[in-house]
C-alpha cells in the first residue's frame, strides 16, 4: 500500500511530528509514503501562513529516510496551492528545490477562502462551482510544475449543490489539458471524514478521467494526524480496479512508477 498525501508539523495546519506519522505507517504495513507539506502563497486568511521552511523540511526528510530505510520508503513531496495570480511565484519556488512529487491543489478561488465560506458569499452554489473549476482550468493551462492534481472536486466539501449540475464540460477541458502533458490526478480519501461519504474526486469524475485517457493516479489519505495514515486506501484500490484502472502511481524525482492494482488488492 502507498499513501501519497500527508502532512506533518511542517504544514501550518498540522501539529503532528513527522516521525509519529512514519511510525504509524510502519505499524500499518504501508510500503511507501510521501509527505506533501503545504505551500499556499497569498492564502486568503491572515490567521495562517502556508509558507514552508524548505531547508528544515529537506533536512528532516533526509534524517527520517536514513533512520527508517529498512522499514519504509519515505518520499519528499509538496502540495502547492495555486491561484491564477500566484502561478509565477509557484513556479519560481518549486524550481529552487528538489521534490519527488508535487500535488497541485486549489484551496481558494476568486482570492477568497473556501474553508471559511467567503468564496460562496453572494453567489449560488452552481456559480461558485463553475468559477472554481474555471480558475482551476486556467491554472493548469498556465502552470506545469506539478505531478498530479489534488482533490479536484474539493469545492464539494464546503458547499452542496442545489441542482444536478456536474460541470463535466469544464472538468473534461482540465483533463484534456493535463493528460497530454503526462500529468495525473489523485484520489484523496479524506472526503470520507467530512460530509461527502466518498473520496475526492467522486466516481463520475474518475470515470470521466478514464474516458479521457487518464492513467496516472495516486491515492492519499491527506492525513494531518498519525492515526489517519492509510485510511480507506485499500477500498479505493478496489474501486479503481472496478472502474477499469490497472495501475497506481508512485513517484521518484518527479518520474512516475506504476504498480499493478491487482497485486495491491
Amino acid at each position: 500500500m502507498f499513501d501519497y498525501h500527508m502532512h506533518s508539523n511542517f504544514s501550518a495546519d498540522c501539529k503532528t511530528p513527522m516521525e509519529d506519522t512514519v511510525n504509524a505507517a510502519v505499524q500499518k504495513g504501508i510500503k511507501e509514503i510521501c509527505f506533501t507539506e503545504h505551500i499556499d502563497y497569498d492564502y486568503p486568511d491572515p490567521t495562517i501562513n502556508f509558507e514552508l521552511d524548505l531547508k528544515a523540511y529537506d533536512q528532516e526528510i533526509k534524517t527520517i529516510q536514513e533512520k527508517y530505510k529498512e522499514k519504509i520508503v519515505v518520499k519528499k513531496g509538496v502540495e502547492i496551492g495555486v491561484q491564477p495570480h500566484v502561478l509565477d511565484y509557484c513556479t519560481n519556488v518549486l524550481e529552487k528545490e528538489t521534490f519527488d512529487f508535487i500535488i497541485c491543489s486549489m484551496h481558494a478561488a476568486d482570492k477568497k477562502n473556501l474553508h471559511w465560506g467567503d468564496f460562496f458569499n453572494n453567489r449560488t452554489p452552481e456559480a461558485a462551482y463553475e468559477l472554481y473549476y474555471e480558475e482551476f482550468l486556467y491554472c493548469v493551462q498556465k502552470f506545469d510544475s506539478y505531478s498530479i492534481l489534488g482533490h479536484l472536486d474539493l469545492v464539494k466539501r464546503y458547499k452542496k449543490l442545489t441542482s444536478n449540475a456536474d460541470f463535466h464540460d469544464i472538468i473534461r477541458n482540465i483533463f484534456t489539458t493535463i493528460i497530454p502533458k503526462g500529468k495525473g490526478i489523485e484520489v484523496n480519501t479524506s472526503g470520507f471524514a467530512y460530509v461527502l461519504d466518498s473520496a475526492m474526486p467522486s466516481i463520475d469524475i474518475l470515470e470521466l478521467y478514464k474516458e479521457c485517457g487518464g492513467e496516472i493516479i495516486t491515492v492519499g489519505s491527506d492525513a494531518h494526524e498519525a492515526e489517519h495514515v492509510g485510511r480507506h486506501i485499500k477500498d479505493i484500490y478496489e474501486l479503481l480496479e472496478s472502474l477499469g484502472f490497472k495501475y497506481i502511481a508512485t513517484f521518484d524525482n518527479l518520474e512516475p512508477k506504476f504498480h499493478s492494482i491487482k497485486q495491491l488488492v
